[in-house]
């Protein structure tokens, strides 16, 4: 996900993508506990997406109670 794509949101899609992420994140982990995660690249992409969207998601609040 890039960022550009992450700015076209608007506040409520981001945080509806936050917790898509973060479910994700919690279901990768459970595999990778089972042993059944193979790609394992994906928890860090996970990650910084779902980083990306909360630095994303604050600036556009802080923008908001700017104005």
């Amino acid at each position: 996900m890039k960022a550009s794509e992450v700015r076209d949101m608007t506040v409520d899609q981001l945080r509806d993508e936050l917790a898509k992420l973060k479910k994700e994140q919690f279901n990768l982990r459970f595999q990778q506990a089972s042993g059944q995660l193979e790609n394992t690249a994906r928890i860090r992409d996970v990650r910084r997406d779902a980083a990306r969207v909360q630095t994303i998601l604050r600036q556009k609040l802080a923008a908001e109670s700017a104005a």
